[in-house]
């Protein structure tokens, strides 16, 4: 069983991500060890386990400990035997992906199109491409604790208290897509973008663990602010997004094989690199979310 004496966490430097070090998590995790997994997770934001080898059930235990599994968002791209896990994938089987493959293309936080958003996604690298020996996919990471930290009081004063509406569909309807990196959209996915109604999520939210201010904006996804003219909501979504991931809120990660990377949807957002494609490289990852709960 490990314990915390076994357990060594390595700040990246940045102004969040760790690295979580001497541990495997095949194994039974006591509860001190867990506990100290849990205080650098909210300390830091993102988590790296490195070489990890997980099966399906270990994924799927280990995350549970943090909170109540959610559905996967697209169910065509569902774990054939584990449906609580998704595939982020560009492996394709004949003309079909087998996983989302343009996942995270632009700069987001998990589901924030949903009444009820996870608080923490976690991937599990299986399959990571290579090119002359160096990884390629890497995720870039934006503190929006940080973000909304280093905002002027009368900044802060005039965003207090302002929903944005965050739209399911936004993302692909505010960008010009790579047909070469397109996945086809699902019906089910379809029928949901033409049902959905947009969602108001307050602007600056409340990390419920702990208690930090966070930007919670994305350009795109947030269509509008309640009460707001149009031009005058979409501009400040606008500076605020981009002031999210200026570099000094930034923390990169670097895929291995074997990684378990887990982020908090409240105080991060991400985004992808695609600089990989196939059928020259393959990419698979195992994506779990859990915590969803109400953002106010």
């Amino acid at each position: 069983m490990t314990t915390t004496l076994d357990m060594a966490i390595v700040p990246s430097g940045a102004a969040l991500g760790a690295e979580v070090r001497g541990i495997d998590l095949s194994t039974p995790l006591d509860s001190a060890a867990f506990s100290r997994i849990e205080e650098a997770f909210n300390r830091h934001s993102v988590l790296c386990f490195r070489d990890q080898n997980l099966n399906e059930e270990q994924f799927l235990a280990f995350m549970a400990r943090f909170d109540k599994v959610e559905k996967v968002p697209i169910s065509d791209f569902a774990h054939p035997d584990y449906p609580d896990i998704f595939f982020v994938s560009n492996i394709r089987d004949g003309e079909r992906s087998i996983g989302h493959d343009d996942a995270g293309a632009v700069w987001h936080t998990d589901m924030s199109y949903s009444e009820r958003p996870p608080l923490i996604s976690a991937l599990h690298a299986r399959e990571v491409p290579f090119e002359n020996g160096i990884a390629k996919g890497d995720t870039h990471f934006a503190s929006t604790a940080a973000a909304y930290d280093s905002l002027s009081d009368a900044d802060k004063r005039r965003i207090d208290g302002l929903f944005a509406l965050h739209d399911l569909g936004g993302r692909r309807a505010n960008r010009k897509k790579d047909p070469s990196k397109r996945t086809d959209i699902s019906p089910e996915l379809e029928l949901r973008r033409k049902k959905q109604p947009n969602v108001p999520h307050p602007v600056v939210r409340i990390h419920p663990v702990t208690g930090r201010k966070c930007l919670y904006v994305t350009k795109g996804e947030c269509v509008g602010i309640d009460n707001m003219e149009e031009e005058e909501a979409l501009s400040l979504i606008d500076r605020l997004a981009r002031h999210i991931y200026r570099p000094p809120y930034r923390h990169t990660h670097k895929w291995r094989v074997g990684d378990l990377l887990m982020w908090d949807n409240c105080a991060v957002q991400h985004i992808a690199t695609f600089d990989y494609k196939w059928p020259e490289h393959r990419r698979l990852m195992w994506r779990i979310t859990v915590g969803a709960a109400p953002t106010h």
